[in-house]
């Protein structure tokens, strides 16, 4: 449905406020019809980059690319960019259609052409028949729908998302998700997702840029951010971790005293940080465990949460560490209690060492 993805090119992009970098000389590259989520917390500078791409907040500095055009100082209407906001803005006093023709009567287009352009959109985004319909008479996920049609159906080269699946709950959300990335392999727009959802991230994304400070503080495929992270704050806002304390012991390193096999590359100096996610630490027995690194821990909590269990022990200078399972009941009844001393274990490939920067 849509003409030619286009590549972005990012150099140099800076915007203050006052004091504040909401944006500190970014540079990125998007590459033709790719999905790039831009993730961070509150307050990171996802959402201004989003707004200068769309052309609704201009740069103090830097140049913005689509393709070979250079739009840094172009108007948002000149950008042939399609957009979804995290409220949807949809007309409530038109229908559905009359909301999705709307752009294409904003760029002269014939009635006829108009209403198969719109009636393609429906199709596209699985709403046939409702044209007709008022936009309150909509659940969520088709106001959703309504709105991703709108951005879609002037066959636009870029699409831009603003956290479009915040207002949903959390099953409509996941659903979504997965409709969105279809839609997106079946359109093949160049498009840039912002969310603060790690799972939403990992899920929608060819690559994600964790953003923080107005900086990237790592552009990567969504397993390699998760597996292995550039920095301590990458490893803590991506899903769960456990953060120890490594010391350089001649040629290799220790955690706890407890010497560690790894693979990959280590930080340079004589300190790091073991990160440990989870679901890769095994609570072992009194014996096994030959081929793993194995720390010896006390238990601090045992929760049982449905579907999996979270055991949290303590080493024995007071570092956290947690172990998440499936809640198998044979499983279950064989944890240990609170109190009671237990050995965690986690393969070589599962020990990643970040530089201790002290965050």
């Amino acid at each position: 449905m849509t003409r030619q993805a286009v590549p972005i090119t990012l150099r140099g992009l800076r915007k203050t406020y006052g004091p504040v970098r909401a944006l500190d000389d970014v540079d990125l590259d998007v590459a033709n019809g790719e999905f790039l989520t831009l993730l961070g917390p509150s307050g990171s500078g996802k959402t201004t980059l989003l707004m200068v791409l769309a052309g609704f907040i201009r740069p103090d500095q830097g140049v913005l690319r689509f393709g070979e055009d250079d739009v840094t100082r172009l108007a948002p209407h000149k950008r042939d960019i399609g957009m979804v906001f995290q409220n949807y803005a949809l007309f409530p006093h038109m229908d559905v259609a009359a909301n999705i023709a709307y752009p294409l009567a904003l760029r002269g287009v014939a009635p006829a052409e108009r209403e198969r352009r719109v009636e393609a959109a429906l199709q596209t985004v699985q709403l046939a028949g409702y044209g007709a319909r008022r936009v309150d008479q909509l659940s969520g996920g088709q106001r959703q729908r309504v709105a991703l049609a709108r951005a879609i159906v002037f066959e636009p080269r870029i699409v831009l998302m603003d956290e479009p699946l915040s207002a949903l709950d959390k099953q409509l959300r996941e659903h979504m998700q997965i409709e969105l990335r279809q839609l997106h392999e079946q359109l093949g727009t160049t498009t840039i997702y912002v969310t603060h959802d790690q799972r939403e991230a990992l899920t929608l994304s060819d690559r994600v840029a964790v953003v923080n400070g107005g900086r990237i503080m790592q552009l990567d495929t969504p397993r390699a951010l998760y597996e292995k992270p550039a920095n301590r704050f990458v490893a803590e806002f991506i899903g769960e971790s456990s953060l120890l304390k490594a010391e350089r012991d001649g040629d290799g390193w220790r955690c706890a005293g407890q010497p560690l096999r790894h693979a990959g590359t280590v930080p340079a100096g004589t300190r790091a940080l073991l990160m440990l996610r989870p679901e890769r630490v095994q609570v072992l027995g009194q014996q096994g465990g030959e081929h793993l690194n194995v720390l010896p821990a006390r238990v601090s909590a045992v929760v049982y949460q449905g579907d999996s269990f979270l055991l949290q022990a303590r080493l024995a200078d007071g570092s956290a560490v947690s172990a998440r399972g499936i809640a198998h009941a044979a499983v279950l009844n064989r944890l240990p209690a609170v109190g009671e001393p237990v050995r965690l274990g986690f393969g070589v490939d599962d020990t990643v060492l970040l530089a201790d920067d002290g965050g």
